[in-house]
Formats: structure tokens, sequence, C-alpha cells
């Protein structure tokens, strides 16, 4: 059977920037194991299949692959497959804001589209899943060698790693300044030695915070696992980096914005936008936004697989 499918760039409003995506609008009769081929075919980060909701009050159900595996959620499937239907037209388009739900794997997810004069402008997703801290991680002298760097490239004080998850868990490991996060690179062999099994430790989301603005920080993610040597934007990593700084403001109540730079040392630079409130220590919602560009269109066949 044939599917028309197009590609987008995500969490950037220029082309050939951000995160790929490839998106089916109308995946229905599609097997998962068809989902997974497909998926592995783009060699994307993630590709989307959109489907029927099986709740009417929803718009439409998301199905998320990446070259290996299928995911609960991901942020650039979910911001991508939005402004696709909304540009398409699937989606009428209401001014100043649109609103979506998407069943995901993790449960509803609410997108909220910034609309100016017809087209959106802006995307953001309610995280359905508030992050949530996972156990101690390694020692911070094996982190350096996964990264191969040295220790004391690794941030100090207060800024230490720590693994957090919103529906998909990450590594936040605090670097030292924006050079030693250009250095970084992961060493397959350690990573499988020690970490490739710790479904809490195996994404590795290394950071730095900006020297100049203390609400932005530059961030890469490594998830060779998933099938992704470096995500050029991550949208659930920054779900759950999202609980790391909220932590770090040490406020009992408060409301924050900042901007992630990710994918710039590798020519798809991305720009996330990541909110969080908090009352009495407690998260009580994060939104993570950016804006996206249509790339292409085109269709695929897809062979029958035995069953």
């Amino acid at each position: 059977m044939r599917y028309r499918f197009h590609t987008l760039d995500v969490f950037t409003d220029q082309p050939f920037s951000g995160n790929p995506l490839a998106v089916l609008p109308e995946a229905r009769g599609l097997t998962a194991a068809q989902m997974q081929i497909l998926a592995r075919e783009f060699n994307l980060s993630e590709t989307v299949f959109i489907l029927p909701p099986r709740d009417p009050a929803h718009t439409h159900a998301l199905r998320i692959f990446t070259p290996t595996a299928e995911l609960p959620f991901a942020g650039h499937p979910t911001l991508g497959a939005a402004w696709l239907l909304t540009t398409l037209g699937t989606i009428p388009l209401q001014e100043p804001t649109t609103t979506v739900v998407f069943e995901e794997g993790v449960g509803p997810v609410t997108v909220e589209l910034t609309v100016d004069r017809g087209q959106p402008t802006f995307a953001r997703l309610a995280a359905a899943q508030l992050p949530v801290q996972g156990p101690t991680p390694p020692e911070p002298a094996l982190l350096a060698e996964v990264l191969t760097l040295e220790v004391v490239d690794l941030a100090d004080g207060d800024w230490r790693p720590e693994a957090w998850s919103g529906g998909v868990p990450f590594l936040c490991v605090p670097l030292r300044n924006r050079e030693a996060l250009r250095r970084a690179r992961l060493n397959g062999e350690r990573w499988a030695a020690t970490l490739a099994d710790n479904a809490w430790v195996s994404q590795v989301y290394p950071f730095c915070r900006d020297p100049v603005d203390p609400t932005q920080f530059h961030v890469r993610m490594f998830a060779p696992a998933l099938g992704v040597a470096e995500d050029p934007a991550t949208g659930a990593a920054a779900v759950a980096f999202a609980g790391y700084l909220a932590r770090q403001a040490g406020s009992k109540t408060g409301r924050q914005r900042w901007q992630l730079m990710q994918g710039e040392d590798f020519g798809r630079p991305s720009r996330l936008t990541v909110e969080a409130e908090w009352t009495e220590g407690q998260l009580r919602s994060v939104w993570v936004g950016g804006a996206a560009v249509l790339m292409s269109t085109g269709e695929i066949d897809v062979p029958e697989l035995p069953s």
C-alpha cells in the first residue's frame, strides 16, 4: 500500500535546522511492525503515525517510533504533528490560540498553537506526566569517562548529575562550561558496559549554563539505545530537565521560563522553550514549546509483512 508522508524541521523557524521529523498523517491500517520498518527507513530521531482517536473527545492518536523502538511520548513528534495538521487544514485554526489533544502512550497530551493571520507561529505541549526524580546516578568519574571528558569538566557545587523522567527518563549531567559541552563525545564501549542496561541513565543529557543569561542552557542528548547517536532537539528531555531546574530554583512557589539551545555542535541549531510552575515545592505544570517548518511531501510504498 502507498501512504502519504511529510517531513518537518521542529524546534526552529528556519529550514534545515531543528530536529527533522517524518509524519504519516493517515496511518490507519499500518501494523506496529510496519511502523517500525518505516521509522527505520526514514532513519530520523522519530517518525510519528497519526491515527483516529479512541476517545472522540480527543483530536487524534499518535504512535511514535525511533529507528529501533516505540516511545510512549516524545516532544518534537507531538508538536510536529499538531503543526502539520493545522498547516494542512485538517484541524481548523482559531485565533489567537488553537488547542488539540493527542492520545499517546503516557496519556492525553494537550498542545496549544499560537495563531497569527491564519498561520501557526508557536506551539507548546503540556507534559502529561510531571517530571519525577530517579535513583542516584553513577559516580562523576564514570560519567566523565562515558562522555570522553575529565572529572574537572563536570560542574561542581549544587549542580550534580541527576536522573529525571517525564515519561521517558534522562540522565542530566551538568558540565562546567560551553567548551566542555562542545568536546563531549559518547564513549560507546564505556556506555555499553555501564549505562546501557539501566533505563534511568541510558539516555545521557549533558548541559551547561549560559555564561550571560541565567535562564538559558546549552544541551546535548545521546540515546544509542533508541538508535539515536545524538538528537538535535529533545522535547521529552526538556520535560525531564524542567524537574531538575525547578528543584535547582529552590523556592517553594514560583513560575519560570527557560530557553534550551540544542543541536548547535552539528549544524542543526534548535531552540526549545520550557515553562514550569510549582507551589509549595511541588511541580504543577510543565510546558515545552517551539516552532516548526514544513519541509517536504511525498508518498512511500509499504510492504506487506508475513504474519
